[in-house]
């Protein structure tokens, strides 16, 4: 198959919908496909990545308690068009697809013999633009051959607004770049507690509650633990609260980290915590402390029980609320023999999202595609369909 991939987000510019995106590709194309991205520009100066096509420049826009990317720039309708006319593809598979603006240009300018299918990542209460202009969205919406949804989550909150059949392919993750036996970060490794948070400084990733919990465990533990803050630093790192009194804790705000270096900060963990408020419909962050055998403190939400079993690979505590997260936290820094376990359960779970285990489930998406606009071309029906009773 020829597969164009279509996605507002994806390198440099971190985020699950990336991560999907990049390792889909690359273990179709280990399967035979012929895989291309097409994504748009970030810095300006990518470099050239072979089966990666850029088009327009990405803004940041606030949407759902996240800063999201969305593609701007002149043309972008007619470069769609002739990129597909261009790449022939069989398949053109939209991430997000009635999101503004790439995904959903990708589905008014796809060829008609095109076989459309759609992702859908966003899980929430509600969602304005949605609501707002349903009735267009709808008849949008109808272009795409097949709908998918990584989580029970994210296929609920869609099809609140967009009924239809929507499959259940999650989100994948890399097992052995993942994966327990890793080097750790030896000047962190000096008898202090480590808990791990991984993830953008976004309101919803629930990191002032963290800062507030952080106090909290300081006391508890006699300030034997360390907070290492994995994502962005510069202004909204400030905006968070900041603890006047951490009872001894230490906080280690690290920023951005490369592909080859995040494998060891989960193995540097000695706990791995989540406090996001909602609105997650997966959490891939979750799946990588899983494989790296790390036990976890995560936020009680829909998401995240999409693939973590409460008290057998991890700890869930309500959202927003700080006392609960800091006692999860300092019952696991107290006891290693539970973080093992619930380490190795973790590990288990993750097994079962190996991408080379999803991609089967994605492959099989398309084929069922195709096998529609095949039986559409087959003769024999097309006599059978002409036939009168």
């Amino acid at each position: 198959m020829k597969i164009g991939i279509v996605t507002q987000s994806y390198y440099p510019r971190p985020g699950g919908v990336t991560e999907v995106a990049h390792y889909s590709a690359r273990e179709l194309r280990k399967l035979g496909h012929d895989v291309t991205i097409v994504t748009t520009h970030y810095t300006g100066s990518e470099p050239d990545e072979p089966g990666v096509i850029r088009i327009g420049r990405n803004v940041l826009v606030p949407v759902n308690g996240a800063w999201v990317n969305m593609t701007v720039g002149a043309g972008l309708r007619r470069g769609l068009r002739r990129i597909f006319e261009r790449e022939r593809f069989d398949v053109l598979h939209a991430h997000c697809p009635l999101v503004p603006t790439l995904p959903l240009l990708s589905l008014e300018t796809a060829l008609p013999w095109q076989k459309v299918v759609g992702t859908f990542h966003a899980a929430a209460d509600r969602n304005f633009f949605y609501w707002l202009f349903r009735r267009p969205l709808e008849k949008r919406a109808r272009r795409l051959d097949r709908r998918m949804a990584v989580s029970e989550a994210a296929r609920a909150f869609v099809s609140h607004y967009f009924p239809g059949d929507y499959e259940i392919v999650p989100n994948g993750i890399d097992c052995e770049r993942f994966r327990p036996g890793i080097e750790p970060f030896e000047k962190y490794r000096d008898g202090r507690v480590n808990v791990l948070f991984v993830g953008r400084m976004d309101p919803r990733k629930g990191v002032p509650y963290l800062c507030k919990a952080m106090p909290l465990v300081g006391r508890e533990l006699g300030g034997n633990v360390r907070f290492m803050i994995v994502g962005e630093k510069g202004i909204r790192t400030r905006l968070c609260p900041r603890p006047a009194d951490l009872r001894g804790a230490e906080i280690a705000w690290i920023g951005r980290v490369s592909a080859e270096d995040l494998p060891r900060y989960y193995a540097t963990a000695d706990i791995f915590c989540s406090p996001a408020t909602g609105r997650e419909s997966f959490g891939i962050v979750l799946l990588e402390a899983m494989a790296s055998g790390v036990a976890i403190v995560a936020s009680d939400i829909p998401g995240y029980r999409t693939i973590l079993n409460p008290a057998r690979e991890g700890i869930l505590v309500p959202p927003r609320d700080p006392e609960e997260l800091a006692r999860a936290i300092v019952s696991l820094a107290r006891d290693e023999g539970l973080r093992r376990a619930l380490g190795e359960a973790g590990r288990m779970q993750a097994l079962r999202y190996d991408w080379p285990v999803v991609v089967r489930r994605l492959e099989s998406v398309y084929r069922d595609a195709l096998d529609d606009r095949k039986a559409v071309h087959d003769p024999e029906t097309i006599r059978r369909s002409q036939v009168r009773p």
